[in-house]
């Protein structure tokens, strides 16, 4: 059973496997900015990635020598056991905790809760990683909302972009056949702040920008305009993507990134770890706003 909240503007809707946003839904216009997961295509529409982000090289990794195998993205996606714990008009939050099975994959004790919070047209997502063990906790974490695109009959892929508030230059990092990445960065957009759409944009898989300045990207319609932004502060990577041809995109912010091809397994030694000392948490948090 799906969980929603609605503000004077919109409804949206959070399924507690794997604590998944599955609708940011008008109540204006009835239109549906979330993309409704056809099995055919991709049956996600806004996995968490804890507490890795991306692919393990070979599917394994190694934490204090010991080898520790994790699916693509960790954990959370697709997981029965996350809580409701809290809800509020406003609010709803999920939590996750370590169990026998987890440590299996990740040998550290961790609570994961996920708060909705709506206010008008602004959706806020916010995650608390709690570190209930006595070492510290080394984590990966990172959002893969997917919206609807086109958004309205009529309408074409290339009639959309994403824009950046800031004029960018950045490489994209090209992937390989088991989703690492390579060490090949390649030069993507320079001096500008628009990444038209197109069906084959995506034909090497995601687009992986590690030097952004903006911390925000919209989506938008080339004659209509902005229609919802992603602002992601607390997240230092940004992913785009969509299977080739298909009728969304995927803003996503990430802390860290998959393992690279020459990776040595050692989770320690993974690009964009993020630490959580004993007994502590941390709070990170990304937004969605709808114009």
């Amino acid at each position: 059973m799906n969980y929603t909240l609605e503000s004077a503007e919109l409804t949206i809707a959070v399924n507690p496997i794997g604590m998944e946003l599955s609708s940011i839904k008008s109540k204006l216009t009835g239109v549906e900015y979330m993309w409704q997961a056809d099995p055919t295509i991709w049956k996600g529409q806004a996995p968490v990635l804890f507490p890795i982000v991306g692919a393990l090289k070979d599917g394994y990794t190694l934490i204090n020598v010991e080898k520790y195998e994790m699916p693509k993205h960790g954990l959370v996606r697709n997981s029965s056991k996350p809580e409701l714990i809290k809800q509020t008009d406003n609010c709803l939050s999920f939590r996750l905790t370590w169990d026998q099975e987890t440590l299996q994959h990740y040998p550290f004790k961790f609570q994961l809760e996920i708060s909705f919070i709506l206010s008008g047209k602004t959706l806020e997502i916010k995650h608390q990683i709690t570190n209930l063990d006595n070492v510290p906790m080394p984590y990966f974490l990172g959002g893969h909302p997917a919206f609807n695109c086109p958004l309205l009959p009529g309408e074409i892929y290339e009639d959309y972009r994403i824009q950046f508030p800031q004029q960018e230059t950045d490489s994209t990092w090209l992937i390989d056949e088991q989703g690492l990445i390579k060490n090949e960065p390649k030069p993507f957009i320079e001096n500008s702040n628009i990444i038209p759409l197109s069906k084959d944009l995506f034909d090497d898989d995601a687009l992986i920008f590690k030097h952004l300045k903006s911390k925000e990207a919209t989506l938008s319609h080339k004659e209509k305009g902005a229609i919802l932004t992603v602002k992601f502060d607390d997240f230092d990577y940004l992913g785009i993507w969509a299977k080739p041809a298909a009728p969304y995109v995927c803003i996503e912010p990430w802390l860290g990134i998959a393992d690279s091809s020459d990776s040595n397994h050692e989770f320690t030694k993974k690009e964009g770890l993020s630490l959580v000392e004993p007994n502590q948490s941390e709070t990170k948090s990304y937004s969605i706003i709808v114009v």
